[in-house]
């Protein structure tokens, strides 16, 4: 199906004829890819993204309820043409009303007629308990995060001994049936590097694709240094050292990760995020929506538009659309993190949604 580029002054105008708006931002992108921040919270305290005592959580009251995400999921399903939806935090899993909002949200069809594409980003702790009832709900795919096999490693990073606990949530996922599963590992200079090797084979003997991200500056300012952080092709260098890795022809235009074929075999693949030295910027297709209802249209907006304010003030799905079409008509090109005058993000990860 094709989009119209429109503008603002014209979105507006399709609000008046009940015309259906697209997310549409000035260099001519569409976001069709939802992330959904569901809580700021988190059970582990990874170095990376935010400090050892943890942040000051929401408050209960500022946190969108389960009906309001539902309705904001199924305005920019319905109206915006959303096609896909991944849930985030902080901790998904820490949710309590996680499986009926996915529930809710499975009944949703695209303007394609499509079931929507339903994913979960989690570290896996619980998930050994709730893997099945979140696919039972309606749940599709999880992106695991795991950044190293090794327990003193793992519990250095996230401060906590739960290497364990993750595994066991990996094997339980795979036995309710959520496909696919991919793993995604952050790797530090001096810190997990060495254990990349291991990560891959057990990511490849299972049927995982693994997914290794460079660092991003998404957590306290002390922990991310452009000239520290390992490059992508540094990575490719590691995990290459058991395995011969080829490019894979990239079938969607909008996925972030560069991937390779593992060992001429083109049903092993790995990706690599180059975030930082080789941003996907133009192709971005993404929207994020904090779980206290703000709009960002980039991770590292420096703005971000209320949802929330509109949607508990009496405003009308129509309007809510509008107002999240101005906001990410504002997009900006792309994020800089690979240049000198970039500007932090507002918020740290956790607050955002990954």
């Amino acid at each position: 199906m094709s989009v119209e580029f429109v503008s603002a002054s014209q979105a507006a105008d399709a609000v008046a004829c009940d015309a259906p708006l697209r997310l549409v931002d000035t260099f001519g992108r569409v976001a069709r890819d939802l992330r959904v921040s569901l809580t700021d919270r988190c059970n582990l305290r990874c170095s990376y993204c935010m400090p050892p005592e943890g942040l000051d959580w929401l408050p209960t009251e500022e946190t969108l309820t389960d009906d309001e995400v539902v309705r904001l999921v199924r305005v920019g399903v319905e109206r915006l043409g959303i096609l896909q939806v991944r849930f985030t935090g902080g901790e998904p899993l820490l949710r309590r009303g996680l499986e009926g909002i996915i529930e809710a949200c499975s009944h949703l069809r695209t303007d394609e007629g499509n079931r929507l594409d339903l994913a979960l980003t989690t570290n896996a702790l619980g998930l050994t308990k709730r893997a099945q009832g979140l696919k039972d709900a309606g749940l599709n795919r999880v992106n695991i995060s795991l950044d190293s096999l090794d327990p003193e490693h793992f519990a250095a990073i996230t401060r906590r001994d739960r290497l364990g606990d993750v595994l066991e949530g990996i094997e339980a996922a795979a036995r309710a049936g959520l496909s696919p599963i991919k793993v995604n590992a952050l790797v530090l200079r001096g810190m997990n590097e060495a254990d990349l090797p291991d990560l891959v084979d057990y990511c490849l003997d299972r049927g995982i694709e693994l997914r290794v991200i460079e660092q991003m500056p998404i957590g306290p300012p002390d922990t991310w240094d452009r000239q520290n952080i390992m490059t992508a092709d540094e990575i490719l260098h590691i995990m290459g050292t058991r395995h011969t890795l080829t490019p894979a022809p990239r079938e969607d235009p909008h996925s972030p990760a560069g991937r390779w074929i593992v060992d001429g075999d083109p049903t092993k693949r790995l990706g690599v995020i180059a975030s930082v030295s080789d941003p996907f910027c133009s192709a971005c297709d993404r929207t994020r929506l904090t779980s206290d209802g703000m709009v960002r249209s980039c991770l590292f907006s420096t703005e971000e538009t209320s949802l929330r304010d509109l949607l508990r003030g009496g405003g009308d799905d129509a309007q809510i659309a509008a107002r999240w079409a101005d906001a990410m008509w504002a997009k900006p090109a792309a994020h800089g993190l690979n240049i000198d005058t970039f500007a932090r993000a507002s918020r740290t990860m956790s607050r955002i949604g990954g």
